[in-house]
């Protein structure tokens, strides 16, 4: 029978596990989490694409959907959902979105924002 004892300390091998792991998720953040300003606001509705914006600017945007009108605020480098005629809101409630690759999407109502950068971090956007 194996007896553990609770006052071992931390060998050198178990310190060199720690250092590597710290080091790997460091790393794979870095490198797969994208933080790149977005450029440019694409806008869909179903299949469609209703425009594509730059983003720096300061702009009002109304998009007729099936469920009625949405309306997008573009200000200097981000974009939001600013009232939507769907009875949840979840895409109000999404705030603010400044960088590459981040989408909101009002299902009820067919419309999408996609915001594009330098590098595309995903192929496209599907319903």
């Amino acid at each position: 029978m194996i007896k553990f004892s609770r006052d071992r300390k931390p060998l050198l091998g178990d310190w060199l596990v720690i250092v590597i792991g710290a080091i790997a998720v460091i790393y794979l953040f870095q490198t797969l989490w994208s933080n790149a300003p977005a450029s440019q606001l694409q806008i869909r509705q179903a299949d469609k694409i209703i425009g594509t914006y730059d983003l720096n600017q300061t702009r009002e945007l109304h998009i007729h959907g099936p469920l009625g009108e949405s309306h997008i605020s573009i200000d200097q480098g981000k974009v939001r959902f600013k009232q939507s005629p769907c009875t949840n809101q979840y895409c109000v409630h999404q705030g603010w979105l400044a960088h590459a690759g981040q989408v909101a999407i009002c299902l009820p109502n067919q419309i999408s924002l996609q915001l594009i950068g330098e590098n595309k971090p995903y192929d496209s956007l599907n319903y």
